[in-house]
């Protein structure tokens, strides 16, 4: 009986490790650790969005993005959001409205 309990805490404490590896590489929305594009790689970005957009102010930044390696958010002069994603060399993948209300982070 012993040597049952401790091979259902080896098998618990091991799925619970492997759940928490899951959730420490998944890149999730809503785990916090979204890293900001900078550099000259912000600037390169920006220019990019703004002219997708056909301009607008920056409002937030994302490299890594799952949709492309960078996503940048740009409000408009309206206050409407627009997400454009680019890839490595900056270019346009898409651009799509960002319905998320903010302050459900």
């Amino acid at each position: 009986m012993r040597k049952i309990l401790i091979l259902a805490g080896v098998i618990a404490a091991t799925a619970a490790g492997g759940a928490a590896i899951a959730g420490a590489t998944s890149g999730g929305d809503d785990d916090g650790r979204e890293q900001a594009i900078t550099g000259s790689a912000l600037e390169r970005a920006s220019a990019a969005a703004l002219k997708e957009t056909g301009g607008g102010k920056v409002t937030e930044t994302e490299a890594g993005d799952e949709e492309g390696a960078y996503e940048v958010e740009v409000t408009r002069a309206d206050g409407s959001e627009v997400d454009v994603h680019l890839d490595e060399a900056f270019n346009v993948i898409n651009s799509e409205a960002d319905h998320e209300e903010r302050g459900d982070d």
